[in-house]
């Protein structure tokens, strides 16, 4: 099952069922107005959703429209919660090097995490605003999932249950300011605007094989004005999975549904695989003597996506301008 959130109708969009192949869409406000509503009542709305889903597909709804993938919000335009791990060691590696940064002790037994921005997500195809182009603006090609009300102490195994939703992510980063911020060891805040998520949210199911209920496998794709800058598989060289992930962020409290958890860059030991982000470039371009890769610019365009094993995009890709303050 796909879901989406049509922009308008409130801060929180219209939440709508899509087809498999993201060309057509049916309301369902009789169900849940809102993705967050669906998912504060997940029990319920899920099979009623699923029920539209099927009729969906087989050209039963006389109210389907077609779907305009480029007007859609954030799947969640804004979410209670949102953490993002770094769980890809050859990101980790890269970016921390890049800064000068040495790699915590105990990266390998405890995952890295923080808290981030989320009361407002960049839209899939909307322009990412940023104050000025000398912050040198990076992005990172990245997985995230979405929970139902997890409890507090949840342990690993039963975490995986409470994977909802899965969405492609740009994390937008100004990688001039962690150069400042992070040493002050109290996280991301000025370094970190906002999100940007894939235009429709999936249920692992319909992934098939390609989630094994921890990862995602498949090629995440991104690109920068058209160039391919990366195309790593994101169920490879992952440290921990999503369920690690939940159970890390609940040791000490519930999270609420609705709760976006992400997992870091996506970063393969193979070099074939490209880059997670333009860091892990311009690391690589600095060990080898080439010219740098550039930060992004006002009017560059980052495009992010994932397809399936016949080339079909499965969750629509992301395509951010980057632009001044709005």
């Amino acid at each position: 099952m796909k879901l989406a959130s049509l922009a308008g109708g409130g801060r929180d969009g219209t939440l709508v069922v899509v087809d498999d192949a993201l060309e057509r869409a049916v309301a369902v406000a009789a169900i849940a107005p809102t993705l967050q509503r669906a998912l504060d009542d997940w029990t319920r709305a899920e099979p009623a959703l699923r029920a539209v889903a099927a009729d969906l597909a087989a050209g039963r709804c006389a109210d389907a429209f077609a779907l305009d993938v480029s007007a859609l919000a954030s799947p969640l335009p804004r979410a209670y919660q949102f953490l993002d791990g770094s769980v890809y060691l050859h990101h980790m590696e890269k970016a921390r090097r890049a800064r000068g940064a040495a790699m915590p002790a105990n990266h390998d037994t405890e995952p890295l995490m923080y808290q981030g921005v989320s009361d407002g997500f960049c839209a899939p195809h909307g322009a990412m605003h940023l104050p000025s182009e000398d912050l040198d603006i990076d992005f990172e090609a990245e997985i995230a999932i979405v929970t139902d009300d997890v409890p507090m102490g949840v342990d690993v195994g039963a975490a995986a249950s409470h994977v909802k939703l899965v969405m492609l992510m740009n994390d937008f980063t100004c990688r001039a300011l962690t150069r400042s911020e992070l040493p002050k060891g109290f996280g991301f805040v000025q370094s970190k605007p906002t999100s940007a998520f894939s235009p429709v949210a999936v249920t692992p199911d319909a992934l098939g094989a390609a989630w094994d209920g921890a990862l995602l496998h498949g090629r995440l794709q991104s690109f920068v004005n058209a160039r391919a800058v990366g195309c790593p598989d994101a169920g490879v060289d992952a440290f921990f999975g999503y369920p690690r992930l939940i159970a890390h962020a609940a040791r000490t409290r519930a999270l609420g549904a609705g709760t976006i958890i992400a997992a870091g860059a996506v970063s393969n030991r193979d070099p074939a695989s490209g880059h997670g982000c333009l860091a892990e470039a311009r690391f690589d371009d600095e060990q080898a003597g080439r010219t740098l890769t550039p930060w992004l610019c006002f009017g560059d365009v980052v495009r992010i996506e994932m397809c399936d094993a016949a080339g079909r995009s499965i969750f629509g890709a992301l395509e951010n301008r980057i632009a001044g303050p709005a």
